[in-house]
């Protein structure tokens, strides 16, 4: 089935449809990582995007129900090069297509996906709609420009839990007891990243994104953890000042937009990257120690270190483009990085921060 791709600064693209007809309105951006394409499409930072991904193959090794990181798909659409139909894995129990299908996902193939990313790498992420149904390129550029985009938008609360729930997997240390009580803010929270507290020794509460501060440290944690999430965090309301409230209460550590809140909750501002940062080799070095790590990305705002405060000290820079990836604070038990240290997919270099985190809240009890 033939699908269009209209993009706002006037690109039309052809491709086809492997999963059936359908249409979706998005910011398109691009994903470098050479697998994990399961785990992409459960994470909630992509609400509001359609992704492209720049390795060829794609579908190759299927679906299973293990590899998931939220509940859904959240990306409206998904472009590939070329959709392998038969996965070769013995960890699958389905292939990529049906699962789109699940959950009423446009997949599309045959794209140019190598002169799409030069485009959005030289233009910027941009707006764009892709349809089997409307086959008109004038009309595709029309709307994809009409449509509001995601800066200034709210997309945390499409994604953000509905009621506080206990994460109860492997939320043991080896006396089979609890050693840390955690409380979560669910701006859009990868499974993984629960997985990880658990393992070690961590009860984790997961709360909605607009739970009061109040009301969190009524449940009396021992820390508190910022998760990832979709869109701008300027457009997300009422959660800032908020998290403000919370800093030199409990120990805080923040990924990707809980990194960016605490960066406005500083006093600090945000900006839109050009393209973004979206794959698993983004090399990133940890000024306090040196190490270079490659690290899971998939963020396209990030904190402005000049606007932040004295004490608040930068700890990490991204080397491509020297953006700031982590900050702490030089007197409270704070810190944070824009980058997944939780991977799923990519690679494990950045976990010690969970160690990191659970050190803060030992030293703090």
């Amino acid at each position: 089935m033939k699908v269009l791709i209209g993009l706002e600064d006037g690109t039309v693209m052809t491709g086809r449809s492997f999963t059936g007809a359908g249409e979706a309105v998005g910011e398109i951006v691009f994903n470098t990582s050479m697998s994990g394409y399961q785990e992409v499409l459960t994470d909630p930072s992509y609400a509001g995007q359609m992704v492209t991904m720049t390795y060829p193959l794609i579908g190759n090794y299927g679906v299973n129900d293990e590899d998931m990181e939220s509940a859904a798909i959240h990306p409206r659409a998904f472009l590939v090069r070329e959709y392998q139909d038969m996965p070769s894995n013995y960890r699958a129990t389905g292939n990529l297509a049906d699962f789109l299908r699940r959950f009423g996902i446009l997949g599309v193939e045959g794209l140019d996906t190598r002169m799409l990313t030069r485009i959005i790498r030289t233009r910027g992420a941009m707006k764009a709609v892709v349809s089997t149904q409307d086959l008109d390129g004038d009309s595709l550029v029309r709307r994809a420009r009409e449509w509001s985009g995601l800066v200034g938008r709210d997309m945390v609360a499409g994604v953000t839990a509905g009621a506080p729930f206990d994460w109860r997997q492997e939320a043991a240390d080896d006396t089979g007891e609890p050693r840390h009580r955690v409380v979560a803010f669910d701006f859009g929270i990868k499974w993984n990243q629960l997985r990880l507290l658990s393992r070690r020794g961590c009860e984790v509460r997961v709360v909605p994104a607009t739970t009061s501060a109040e009301d969190v440290l009524a449940m009396d944690p021992d820390g508190i953890f910022l998760s990832n999430g979709p869109g701008d965090p300027a457009g997300v309301e009422g959660v800032v000042d908020n998290i403000r409230k919370l800093l030199g209460k409990k120990p805080l550590f923040g990924i990707c937009l809980g990194h960016q809140i605490l960066g406005l909750a500083y006093g600090g501002s945000t900006y839109k990257l050009k393209f973004g940062h979206r794959g698993g080799n983004q090399p990133v070095k940890d000024l306090t120690t040196g190490r270079v790590e490659i690290t899971s990305q998939n963020h396209g705002f990030c904190v402005d270190p000049d606007s932040l405060p004295p004490e608040i000290e930068v700890t990490h820079v991204n080397l491509n483009d020297g953006s700031l990836e982590g900050m702490r604070h030089r007197e409270l038990p704070v810190f944070s990085v824009q980058y997944h240290p939780e991977h799923a997919p990519g690679p494990h270099d950045a976990e010690y921060l969970f160690d990191r985190f659970v050190d803060l809240m030992r030293e703090a009890s």
